[in-house]
């Protein structure tokens, strides 16, 4: 199977046709591509990963689109990490070094990085995307994911190894500097384990801002009760810090 074959396959029971691609995309996935330091053979691969499945969805036949990308680039984030990790932090255990990966490799520092680059000027939305703040982070964090994997797909391993070395470098110091990243609602879920019957949830209070900087805010509940309330740049990172308040109430040094 040539790489062609192997970027554009299609997957079963869905028929596939190639977009055409004006001077001005082409320029700008160009550009994109230096921004990130990679020299790319087939930079059809890169407009791929920045196309999302409601934009596909507006064309018959459907345009390629980036979810596969998406989990191929997950798999290739998540080990190149792992590598680092366990080359530079040699003090770590096992245990240790999957807290840090998985703090490391969440929604906030992936839509981060890819607000530095620039991804959301090029990633193609559908209307139902565009209109709705609620998926703009995660939207961000797979199109991440599926640059990374269009990286190593169309460059080989060593080249996408040393981009997540390069772009991460600052989470990566982070970490040197402030130790392993807590994750306040594992802690919260080991706490009420030990408590049956009590059970843990979270709620979605809201969100509120601009769709540039939306601001969500989520509670942790125990029995339907709320212990905490937290804010973050994504529902993720609001019930940290929900869980992180919730520990307080508790009495538990989080």
């Amino acid at each position: 199977m040539t790489i062609d074959e192997k970027i554009f396959e299609e997957p079963a029971g869905e028929e596939w046709v190639e977009e055409f691609l004006t001077d001005e995309r082409l320029a700008a996935l160009e550009n994109f591509a230096k921004r990130l330091g990679v020299t790319f053979e087939h930079i059809e691969i890169l407009h791929v990963a920045l196309t999302h499945k409601s934009y596909a969805n507006e064309f018959e036949p459907r345009i390629k689109y980036n979810e596969r990308l998406e989990f191929l680039g997950d798999a290739v984030l998540g080990l190149a990490t792992a590598t680092y990790l366990f080359e530079h932090f040699t003090h770590l255990k096992e245990g240790e070094l999957t807290k840090t990966r998985s703090g490391i490799v969440r929604q906030s520092t992936l839509t981060r990085v890819a607000k530095e680059i620039k991804l959301d000027d090029l990633l193609l939305l559908g209307p139902t995307e565009i209109n709705s703040a609620r998926g703009r982070d995660s939207n961000l964090e797979d199109a991440m994911e599926a640059v990374i994997g269009a990286i190593y797909l169309d460059c080989g391993w060593e080249v996408a190894r040393d981009y997540v070395f390069r772009q991460f470098e600052s989470e990566f110091e982070r970490v040197k500097v402030t130790g392993i990243p807590k994750d306040y609602k594992s802690k919260l879920q080991e706490v009420i384990q030990k408590q049956p019957p009590k059970k843990l949830s979270y709620a979605d209070l809201g969100a509120s801002g601009p769709d540039h900087m939306r601001s969500f805010e989520s509670a942790a509940l125990i029995d339907g009760k709320i212990f905490g309330r937290g804010v973050g740049r994504s529902k993720k990172a609001a019930e940290q810090e929900a869980a992180k308040a919730a520990l307080r109430k508790l009495g538990i040094g989080s």
